[in-house]
């Protein structure tokens, strides 16, 4: 009867302090955003919308959702099978397999970028919706209900005509008005601690930008290693199909677009790496070199390498300064200085 009173305007209505006014719109504006990045960052992580469903399902049984290849995964795989079907020793084939490695550990990565944003973002946001804010809707709701027992009694005392009804409303009135002050001190409690929710959040969310920088910084990694593989193919493989056979594509591999690329990368390997290696230009001495990547020779002046080898290298005079000679036993031949790692 109160509240229909309120809305028809013939009822008189307590309104709450302008702080507590100010937490509530907060922590509704809280809940707002927090549902719509959520909601968000659950699409961008995995954006087919079945996969998302199915994934909901299995959550609300308690069960392990089936493990399904991702796309990259998907990919890598197809070019991998291409390539054997085409020939490892083909060109083609060759870099078809490389190719679909490296999509097989983006997939990876992707994997472990959805886990740990799972983990460290998605899940704590979840839990406030779930758990904070729904014991603040709980206690706000009992807050209306207190006040509008508190209104009604207002308005019996004040129609009140008799002395002894008059005093039964006042008492009615200070039980309600105490009641109404211990919920609203209850709410105020619960909504005050909306800011160390946003404290948390800011730490959850510098957790998801870490993945997500530890994720872009692998594929970049893997498509960089790729690159370098791939242009170890003679110029001829790398032209379009619509050039002539003897016009090299710019490569991506090209020093000034690698140079800019790392540019604003932390390197601190690359500078030793180059003052070991002019080091080593300059002198007449050998090294040993771990090998960075597989390389495969484009023809008989040059050695094939096995990633994770250990060869001896060393300059002549006269020679590219990209190259060094590389010995394995009784086989040498040059080999190129980005895919070395001097050893001491």
């Amino acid at each position: 009867l109160q509240f229909t009173e309120e809305k028809l305007g013939q009822a008189e209505k307590t309104e709450l302090d302008a702080h507590l006014e100010n937490l509530l719109s907060k922590a509704e504006c809280t809940k707002l955003w927090t549902e719509k990045i959520m909601k968000q960052t659950e699409v961008l992580l995995q954006p087919n919308p079945n996969a998302r469903i199915e994934e909901l399902v299995y959550e609300k049984l308690d069960r392990k959702a089936p493990s399904r290849m991702n796309n990259p995964e998907l990919l890598g795989q197809y070019m991998i099978d291409a390539g054997n079907e085409f020939g490892p020793g083909t060109a083609y084939g060759n870099a078809l397999i490389k190719c679909g490695e490296t999509q097989r550990r983006i997939g990876a990565a992707d994997r472990e970028l959805i886990q740990t944003s799972a983990i460290n973002f998605l899940t704590p946001l979840r839990n406030f919706i779930e758990g904070d804010y729904k014991t603040i809707t709980k206690e706000r709701k009992l807050l209306q209900n207190k006040r509008l027992d508190l209104d009604a009694a207002k308005t019996r005392l004040k129609k009140a005509k008799v002395a002894e009804a008059r005093a039964a409303s006042e008492q009615e009135v200070r039980i309600t008005q105490s009641e109404f002050d211990r919920q609203a001190e209850i709410t105020r409690l619960l909504l005050e601690g909306i800011s160390s929710t946003h404290a948390h959040h800011l730490r959850c969310l510098n957790d998801f930008v870490e993945a997500q920088m530890t994720y872009y910084a692998q594929c970049y990694q893997y498509m960089l290693d790729l690159q370098k593989q791939l242009g170890s193919f003679p110029s001829t493989f790398l032209s379009n199909n619509n050039q002539s056979s003897t016009t090299p594509v710019q490569s991506v591999s090209s020093p000034s677009v690698l140079a800019s690329a790392s540019a604003s990368l932390p390197s601190v390997s690359n500078s030793m790496v180059t003052s070991g290696l002019s080091e080593l230009k300059s002198s007449s001495g050998s090294r040993k070199a771990r090998v960075l990547y597989d390389y495969d020779a484009a023809n008989s002046s040059e050695l094939s390498l096995l990633a994770d080898e250990v060869i001896t290298v060393y300059s002549i005079p006269g020679m590219d300064s990209d190259w060094l000679m590389g010995e394995r036993g009784s086989q040498k031949g040059k080999v190129p200085i980005t895919y070395l790692e001097l050893l001491n």
